[in-house]
């Protein structure tokens, strides 16, 4: 998994890319990005022929020095999971009562 920002100049906003390669979708056939900072509204990721999944946002940094996250995974079968990035800023417990946690990503430069 791979988490790439590129900070835009024209604007006070950074473009996050999200990546999950095939094997770590562990057969997923779709996964959706949730997240803060767009109130947990589902980004679907694009899924590629050769099984990699990747998603983007364009995210401002007026309003935010951070957010939390997670990817909602389906199997084929129906099942969902959820995936957690190796290469988020820190973890914190998702609020759930399940023992989940949520990553959190970094904003500022």
């Amino acid at each position: 998994m791979a988490i790439k920002k590129q900070y835009l100049k024209s604007k006070p906003q950074v473009k996050v890319t999200f990546e999950i390669e095939k094997q770590d979708a562990q057969d997923a056939q779709q996964i959706v990005l949730l997240s803060s900072h767009n109130s947990w509204e589902p980004i679907e990721f694009k899924k590629f022929k050769n099984g990699k999944f990747k998603a983007s946002a364009n995210i401002s940094t007026e309003t935010l020095d951070n957010f939390q996250f997670i990817y909602k995974a389906t199997a084929e079968d129906g099942h969902e999971f959820t995936l957690l990035p190796e290469d988020a800023n820190s973890y914190v417990d998702n609020g759930m009562c399940d023992g989940g946690q949520n990553a959190v990503l970094q904003l500022s430069q």
